[in-house]
C-alpha cells in the first residue's frame, strides 16, 4: 500500500503538469514561475538545515571507526579505517562519499536451514547505489548544456563518453538505460525483501517513484516524443539569464519532465535525499579519531561539585569497617 500510494502521487504529479499546460495553457507558470520557486524553496531550505548542522555542538569526539587506532609507534595503525589527522580523514570521506566504502562493506544475514545465523556479502546493493548516483551525476553534469553559451569542453567530452557506444541518432546515453535499472533494482528490492519491505516508509518509496518518472519521461522525450531542442535551450538560458520567455514548440512531455524535477527539488531539503549533504556535517565521519593523542575537553564543562571517593569513605567508614570492607584511612 505504501508503494501504490506513492505510485500514484506521482501519477497525479504527472497528471497535474499535463492538465495545466495542455488544458489550462499554464505555459508561463510550469515553465517560468514554478522553476524559479522551486529554485529558491531548495536553497534557501537547503543553507538553512547545513547552517543548523554546522551549529550544533559536538563536545565530543564520536568518529565511527574500525580497526587500529593510533597508539604507540611500533603499532601499525589503520590510517583510513581510523584517521587521525585531517588528511586521513579527507582520505576517509572521499572513499566514502565517491565510492561508498562502508556500504562495501555490509554483509546480509540470513537464517540458513539449519536454524544458524549466516553472513554473506551483499555487493548488489552497493553495486545498484554506485551505478544511481553516478548516473544521476553524469546526467546532471550533461544537462548543464542547457544553461551555459559556449559549453565548456569538459561538459562536452563527458557527454561524448557517455554516448560512447551510439549507433545511430540521437545519441544514445548510457546513463540512462543505468539510472532506470538502478531505480528498478532498488524499488525490487525493498519490494522483494520482507525486512526492508517492513521498515519501509512512504519516504522510501515516494523518491524512487519520483527519479524514476523524471528519468522515464526524460528518456521517452528524447527518443520517442522529440521536443524541439533549440526552444528548450531558449528556455533554459531565459532562466539563468532573469529574462524569462516561454518559447513555442516545446512538447507536453518537456513539461512534465519539468514539473517533476520542481518537486524534487522542493521535497529535497525536507527528506532523506539530504544526506547528500548530511555525508559531510556528519562528526562520525568528519572527525579525527585523534582521542588518545590529543585530551579533549567538553566544551560545556563548567565547575560542579564532585562527590570524591575520600569523602565517600569519610560517609560511610564506620560501615565499610563493620562489612569487612578495606578504607585506605583508619
Amino acid at each position: 500500500m505504501k508503494a501504490l500510494l506513492s505510485f500514484i502521487v506521482v501519477l497525479l504529479l504527472a497528471a497535474v503538469a499535463y492538465a495545466g499546460v495542455e488544458m489550462g495553457k499554464m505555459h508561463f507558470f510550469f515553465g517560468i514561475i514554478l522553476p524559479y520557486a522551486a529554485a529558491v524553496t531548495f536553497i534557501i531550505f537547503m543553507v538553512f538545515r547545513i547552517l543548523k548542522w554546522g551549529s550544533s555542538p559536538v563536545p565530543f569526539r564520536i568518529p565511527t571507526t574500525c580497526r587500529q587506532q593510533k597508539s604507540l609507534p611500533w603499532i601499525k595503525q589503520s590510517k583510513l579505517e581510523s584517521p587521525s589527522n585531517l588528511f586521513g580523514v579527507i582520505g576517509r570521506m572521499a572513499l566514502e562519499v565517491l565510492f561508498f566504502r562502508s556500504l562495501f562493506r555490509n554483509v546480509k544475514t540470513q537464517m540458513g536451514d539449519d536454524s544458524k545465523l549466516s553472513y554473506g556479502e551483499a555487493k548488489w546493493l552497493w553495486l545498484a547505489g554506485m551505478a544511481f548516483h553516478w548516473s544521476f551525476l553524469i546526467i546532471l553534469i550533461r544537462h548543464l548544456r542547457f544553461f551555459m553559451v559556449p559549453v565548456p569542453s569538459s561538459i562536452m567530452m563527458i557527454e561524448g563518453l557517455d554516448s560512447l557506444l551510439q549507433v545511430g541518432a540521437p545519441l544514445l546515453y548510457l546513463t540512462d538505460g543505468v539510472l532506470l535499472l538502478a531505480v528498478l533494482y532498488l524499488f525490487i528490492r525493498r519490494v522483494g525483501i520482507p525486512q526492508v519491505r517492513y521498515i519501509s516508509l512512504v519516504s522510501d518509496y515516494f523518491p524512487l517513484f519520483l527519479i524514476f518518472g523524471i528519468a522515464l519521461s526524460g528518456v521517452l522525450m528524447r527518443y520517442f516524443y522529440k521536443s524541439d531542442i533549440v526552444s528548450v535551450k531558449m528556455l533554459t538560458m531565459s532562466l539563468v539569464s532573469f529574462s524569462p520567455a516561454v518559447p513555442t514548440g516545446i512538447g507536453i512531455i518537456f513539461y512534465i519532465h519539468l514539473f517533476l524535477i520542481c518537486i524534487l527539488l522542493v521535497y529535497f531539503p525536507f527528506s532523506k535525499l539530504v544526506h547528500m549533504t548530511g555525508v559531510f556535517m556528519s562528526p562520525t565521519r568528519n572527525l579525527a579519531n585523534n582521542s588518545r593523542e590529543k585530551r579533549h575537553i567538553n566544551p560545556w564543562g563548567y565547575p560542579v561539585h564532585v562527590h570524591t571517593y575520600a569523602e565517600y569513605e569519610d560517609d560511610f567508614r564506620d560501615k565499610m569497617k563493620k562489612a569487612g570492607l578495606p578504607v585506605e584511612k583508619e
